[in-house]
């Protein structure tokens, strides 16, 4: 007999031996199916299938994302599906990733941000209006069933078109500046329905209205419904015809489709300022210590005091003059903000200089030396 060629044999790396290699492909299909099994379940195209399977195998050879837990690693899925849907216009929020893997948002934030970052992807920001409408179409307010009474059910394009324009005016109004948007539109979204038939819907509340169209109350949405209330108020006095009727948060409903319809003109009424009042503020103090007659100021005080007197008087007017009136339209950061906690005062022995304080050495070298004191450092120096 004989025996093949034993050169053609190589060595058998022990990974391979024991599997190890094998075991890592595991849990690289266990990761492609979760992601594939995820854009099936939010409809995606077979395209954005592929982009987000190719990103998550991308992660998972980066050595970030090695030593990460299996709870991070899980995420990191539902990560790659998020850029892939921004990336390519689709609108789909991070809560809705996080609801269907049950994952905290802070969590899922943190590796958002570190997948952008060490992958180095451009993810460009979602557009309000696409939002509205995927946030829309999931409410069941479109059709009569055993939940939802005939006189809720609302058509779907009226309400969009409608909600769209309260987004609109929140923006146009700072509301939507540094907030979360899905609270804004669900805020929005319930004033559009009880606006289009108000008779049937002034009785409900935001809490039954969520529940009726089975989506999820934020806990800011009573805020920014709140907020836009006051706007919507501040717009209806400056209607004529609308100072007849006792307008207040629940019937300023029945008139935001004549609100919407004059926004620019009735936002530009009630949060502008009137050059009126400033000059009026300005003009008791321009002739008042001279004009009157020599006479006039010795009544009971000196002509200087009197005329403070009265510029106190008129600033004091003038500010309750400009809280009652038109405020400027300011984000609500500067409008209410937050309280600052106040520090102690320094006591004055703290303050006090002894002479006794520390020196440390990097301020001891910023003294100058001069020639003599240089050789006499020196000298000290070379001595043993």
């Amino acid at each position: 007999t004989t025996w093949p060629n034993t050169d053609c044999f190589s060595e058998v790396a022990y990974s391979q031996s024991t599997g190890q290699k094998e075991q890592l492909s595991r849990c690289l299909q266990r990761g492609i199916r979760r992601v594939q099994d995820l854009c099936k379940v939010l409809q995606l195209p077979r395209v954005f299938e592929e982009t987000a399977v190719s990103y998550f195998q991308r992660a998972l050879q980066h050595p970030s994302f090695h030593l990460v837990s299996l709870e991070k690693k899980e995420l990191l899925g539902g990560c790659c599906v998020f850029v892939t849907c921004r990336q390519h216009n689709w609108p789909v929020t991070m809560g809705t990733i996080c609801s269907l893997l049950y994952a905290k948002q802070e969590l899922f934030a943190s590796i958002y941000l570190s997948l952008q970052k060490e992958l180095e992807l451009s993810v460009p920001a979602l557009s309000l209006a696409d939002l509205v409408k995927t946030h829309l179409n999931s409410f069941r307010l479109f059709e009569h069933t055993a939940d939802v009474p005939a006189r809720f059910v609302e058509d779907k394009e009226k309400m969009v078109a409608r909600t769209m324009q309260i987004v609109e005016l929140a923006s146009e109004t700072w509301l939507v500046t540094g907030r979360h948007p899905v609270p804004i539109v669900t805020a929005a979204a319930f004033l559009s329905w009880q606006s289009l038939q108000p008779a049937a819907r002034l009785t409900c509340t935001l809490a039954r209205f969520c529940k009726l169209a089975g989506v999820d109350l934020p806990p800011p949405a009573h805020l920014r419904l709140k907020e836009l209330l006051e706007i919507l108020l501040r717009m209806a006095s400056q209607l004529a015809w609308l100072r007849v009727f006792n307008v207040d948060k629940k019937t300023v409903v029945k008139y935001i489709g004549d609100l919407l319809q004059h926004r620019i003109f009735l936002l530009k009424n009630a949060f502008c300022l009137e050059d009126g009042e400033e000059q009026h503020a300005e003009a008791p103090g321009e002739g008042s210590p001279g004009e009157g007659s020599p006479g006039e100021g010795s009544l009971g005080s000196p002509p200087a005091a009197e005329g403070a007197a009265q510029e106190e008087g008129c600033a004091s007017e003038g500010k309750r003059q400009r809280e009652d009136g038109p405020r400027p339209l300011l984000p609500p950061c500067l409008i209410n903000p937050r309280k600052r906690l106040r520090t102690a005062a320094p006591s004055p022995s703290d303050s006090a200089i002894t002479g006794d304080e520390p020196i440390s050495d990097s301020e001891i070298e910023q003294y100058l030396r001069g020639p003599e004191e240089i050789r006499a450092f020196r000298k000290a120096k070379a001595w043993p």
